[in-house]
């Protein structure tokens, strides 16, 4: 069948996707020769999510992998299977259940509302398979496995997927038994808006425009003392009475939880006070609270004031402080982030902290927890509003610290005023990157493992080599982490995931179990039992996702022959939170290292190496790339960029241009198959013709290349290896000096030629397969009568010795000399299609020979006329050098020399003057500090590219000269 114009990727696509789908080419051990395994577990992506940038060049990598080694004939597995994505599916489901106007997740009530999300994840679940497979991920879609697969209300149980719950539960209850599993409060980032807490990962600090007020906390009783400021050289700069001490804080609603006021205990300003109470001033002034003066080292004296307020329930450094001092932490806020309205009268509460500030009476979490000190006029507020509030009454009482402002009176005149002091300061600000409002610290009964219990075995499986991480400086990272391991908040406030297994009796005894009659039996009959109603953070059950997936707890084969797996390709902003937790928790629940080696790549950048984001507009879809450019050239972009630890940058030009690299291919296979050089059936043939023999040695080399990269995660230099030479070496060099043996008059030459090119393409089709599938399965299925599919091909072993050294040397001059000539002609700018002669000035033997021997390639490819002897460069002719030889091209009567002169000078000063300019910024140290990163690089990529290319010019100036 002969071959189309043109490679239709959108028809063919589809098409081939679905011939391997229906061989069973993807199929765990598919296509296995040998009885090594390599396996992959897919990071999952949401099940109601989409392909991402992220996505594509993850998959690729990962796809590259398995098609490689499957061709190699290792039995090898890519599993697949999708997260639950808690926060992510219930944000989704409720958003599409207001837009349809269904009842709210409330009205519902829980069980029928995770029933809704059933429905949502059956309906949506293929979105982002279907993308992954229009990519060309050659999973094993049959062991689709999902992080809730097996949970109450799952319509897919029982259909032969690993049951994940009980497999979570199951390890849970474990966990929670050998007491590395407890409850307890801490400070968690709270979601007001999903009323949960949620890992650092789903926090988005985002800089604003933030305000800091400055505020006086009076001393209990009217009590004084000798402020005094000095400078750097202890030079006494400012004296005076002071009756209150000076906080400046960004959350002034937060001070209505404040249990301390801490100084730094060098912070000489503050020893007289030291100990003494200080009034919060703000709150009913009959019932006004009185704290601690307190000493700790986190206060900076340089500063502000040198002085910070202490608000443990509110913000995670303050709860540091309030732990270290013993000072209670004083909960302000509900779960939606409005001020407490519940509890005793504000009156009642006051007392009670006036005591315990006092020490005349004791207190514990729990009695703290009760609590509410929110005066009664600013309850169930907005937390924002409780600010404006706060802010007001305080400047309205006298206590805000005030400054002096200029400003212009009604007659004109300057004049100057009291007013409060407010700066106007960038802050860092964190949102959640699901529902986008401010998250708030909060204290909260939460479920946590005890992580430094677990985590030692983690650690040693990386310094012993078991596990490899790379880029290998990303190790530190990995162990700076896990060597200072806080515990592991695993609980959500959320309806969609594995709900915590303990149940609670009236006295909040707690019974742990797999199941409600197991908790039953261990409270005992009659006992009534309530189950917590939080469910486990997403990233504790996918912490168990390379066992979970090969049907652990089951002694599965599969767990047999594929775990531990080989690679894990993601993102290294996860190393923490999938990574790690994956090596801590499999190890201690198998004993046994999740995978080998762990490869982690970088955030995917456009082409200035600026982060995506909608706000500026240069997000990119990748499944827009494949509908423009095909799947192929995406991939072979994302392999090209895939530089160990370098920064990724997806540029749509170098895009476009891998397109037209699968044109290349395309076209050169329509050339072979328009002059007989198809269907090679595996077989290498052993030709005699010096041209064909360097192309074997060449495909050879670059064999050696591809493998070498391939085995070290270098997938650009797989990529960059395979364009040079199929690209170059073959597409261009070779069909070009092929084509006097294809269509010359020497039967036995022409044959060999016809069969080194079948045998060429099909390697370059082999080598190109992990990278480039669905060209080469084309081509491949198009070109020969096969005997299985690209997909199951033999990988070659074939080695160095296919390398012709006489054959090498020959063909490798030719190229050079026929480079040289061609240099020249550009340079000079001779007519491309004028025939001009050569004079060899000084050619050795073996040039000579090589000349002779490619004499009829050489002449149609330099634009030869003739090539005679001269024993020196004559006047008017220019220089060329191939090799140890040197040549001359007599110019004189055939370009212009003047105008090409001065062609060139004008090009030569524009060049300069663009470097200059580029020097002048890169040289720069204000432009090195202010500009962005990408731009500073961008600058000096610029600068480098115009000095290049003024080179080239001085060197044509200086051999224009020579005429």
């Amino acid at each position: 069948m002969a071959l189309d114009k043109t490679f239709n990727a959108a028809e063919a696509e589809a098409r081939l996707y679905k011939a391997w789908e229906d061989s069973g080419a993807f199929k765990a051990g598919a296509n296995a020769s040998r009885p090594e395994t390599f396996s992959i577990v897919i990071p999952p992506p949401n099940v109601t999510g989409n392909l991402h940038v992220g996505h594509a060049f993850n998959n690729t990598l990962q796809d590259i992998l398995i098609r490689w080694k499957r061709m190699q004939g290792y039995d090898t597995l890519w599993q697949a299977g999708t997260d639950h994505a808690g926060i992510a599916t219930q944000l989704v489901t409720e958003r599409e259940m207001a837009a349809n106007g269904e009842p709210t997740r409330a009205e519902m009530g829980r069980d029928a509302f995770i029933k809704r999300v059933w429905e949502q994840k059956t309906r949506t679940r293929g979105n982002i398979i279907g993308q992954l497979k229009r990519l060309g991920a050659s999973c094993d879609w049959d062991r689709e496995a999902f992080t809730m697969g097996g949970a109450k209300g799952d319509p897919e149980a029982g259909n032969g997927a690993p049951n994940f719950h009980d497999a979570v539960i199951k390890v849970f209850v474990e966990m929670y038994n050998k007491g590395l599993i407890y409850r307890g409060k801490r400070l968690v980032n709270w979601d007001p808006h999903f009323e949960t807490a949620i890992s650092d990962l789903e926090v988005e600090n985002v800089e604003v425009a933030g305000h800091m007020w400055h505020f006086k906390y009076p001393l209990a009783g009217g009590e004084t003392y000798t402020y005094i400021e000095k400078d750097a050289d202890g030079v006494e700069i400012l004296r005076e009475e002071r009756d209150y001490i000076s906080i400046a804080t960004t959350r002034p609603e937060t001070m209505l939880g404040d249990g301390a006021v801490a100084v730094n205990p060098r912070d000489e300003r503050y020893a007289p006070i030291v100990g003494k109470l200080c009034e919060i001033p703000v709150g009913p002034k009959e019932h006004r609270r009185l704290i601690p003066i307190i000493t700790d080292d986190y206060p900076d004296m340089d500063f502000g004031s040198g002085a910070v307020k202490i608000t443990g329930a509110h913000d995670p450094n303050d709860y540091l402080v309030a732990k270290r001092a013993g000072i209670p932490l004083y909960n302000l806020m509900d779960t939606k982030a409005a001020m407490r309205a519940d509890g005793r009268s504000y009156a009642e509460e006051a007392a009670t902290a006036l005591r315990i500030a006092r020490g005349e009476e004791d207190f514990d979490e729990a009695k703290i927890a009760a609590m509410n000190l929110v005066p009664d006029d600013y309850r169930g507020l907005d937390r924002f509003e409780a600010r404006k509030k706060v802010i007001a009454n305080i400047t309205a009482e006298g206590l805000a610290v005030m400054t002096q402002e200029t400003f212009t009176d009604e007659d004109g005149n300057e004049a100057t005023r009291s007013v409060p002091l407010v700066e106007n300061k960038p802050i860092m600000q964190p949102f959640c990157d699901r529902s986008k409002v401010v998250m708030e610290p909060m204290l909260t009964d939460q479920w946590f493992v005890d992580a430094s219990k677990i985590v030692g075995p983690a650690l040693d499986a990386v310094r012993d080599g078991r596990t490899t991480i790379l880029p290998k400086s990303e190790e530190k990272v990995y162990f700076h982490w896990l060597e200072n391991i806080e515990p592991w908040c695993i609980s959500r406030q959320l309806w969609w995931g594995h709900q915590i297994p303990v149940w609670f009796d009236g006295d909040g005894n707690q019974y742990c179990a797999a199941t409600e009659v197991e908790a039953q039996a261990l409270a005992g009959d009659g006992v009534k039992l309530t189950r917590d109603p939080d469910v486990l953070d997403t990233w504790f059950s996918s912490g168990l996702w390379p066992i979970g997936t090969l049907g652990w707890p089951e002694q599965t084969a599969e767990l047999a022959r594929y775990h531990p797996t080989s690679t894990l390709i993601t993102g290294t902003d996860i190393l923490f939170f999938w990574v790690a937790r994956m090596m801590m928790m499999q190890m201690s629940v198998v004993n046994d290292i999740p995978f080998d080696t762990v490869y982690l790549h970088g955030l995917v950048r456009d082409a200035q190496g600026k982060k995506m984001s909608k706000t500026t507009g240069n997000v990119i879809d990748p499944i827009d790339i494949i509908d423009e450019y095909g799947a192929d050239a995406l991939r072979f972009a994302n392999a090209a960029m895939a530089s160990l630890g370098g920064v990724l940058k997806l540029d749509m030009q170098r895009i476009a241009g891998y397109r037209n690299f699968g044109t290349k291919i395309w076209n050169a296979h329509r050339f072979a198959e328009m002059n007989g050089a198809v269907g090679s059936n595996g077989m290498r043939p052993e030709p005699t013709a010096a041209v064909n023999r360097w192309i074997i040695g060449e495909t050879a080399k670059v064999f050696a290349d591809v493998n070498a990269a391939l085995e070290a995660y270098r997938f650009n230099d797989a990529a960059n290896a395979l364009y040079a030479f199929v690209w170059g070496k073959v597409c261009d060099w070779y069909v070009e000096l092929s084509k006097p043996l294809l269509q010359g008059d020497d039967d036995t030459h022409k044959a060999e030629t016809q069969a080194t090119m079948a045998w060429v393409l099909d390697q370059c089709l082999i080598l190109l397969h992990p990278i480039m599938p669905y060209v080469t399965e084309e081509l491949w299925g198009t070109s020969d009568d096969r005997t299985s599919m690209l997909v199951h091909a033999e990988w070659p072993s074939y080695g160095a010795d296919l390398v012709d050294p006489a054959a090498d040397e020959e063909l490798n001059w030719v190229i050079s000399f026929i480079d040289a000539v061609r240099s020249a002609r550009a340079q000079m700018n001779v007519p491309a299609g004028l025939y001009i002669p050569v004079l060899a000035i000084n050619i050795d033997p073996a040039a000579r020979a090589a000349y002779t021997a490619n004499e009829a390639m050489i002449k149609r490819l330099a634009r030869i006329d003739n090539l005679s002897n001269a024993a020196e460069t004559p006047k008017g002719a220019i220089s060329v050098n191939a090799g140890a030889s040197s040549f001359a091209l007599p110019l004189k009567d055939i370009i212009d020399v003047d105008k090409e002169n001065a062609r060139l000078s004008k090009n030569l000063l524009k060049l300069e003057k663009e470097i200059k300019g580029l020097e002048g910024r890169v040289n720069n140290p204000k432009f090195a500090q202010s500009a962005p990163a990408e731009v500073v690089e961008e600058a000096k990529a610029n600068l480098s590219e115009r000095q290049g290319e003024a080179e080239i010019v001085r060197a044509a100036l200086a051999r224009l000269a020579e005429i």
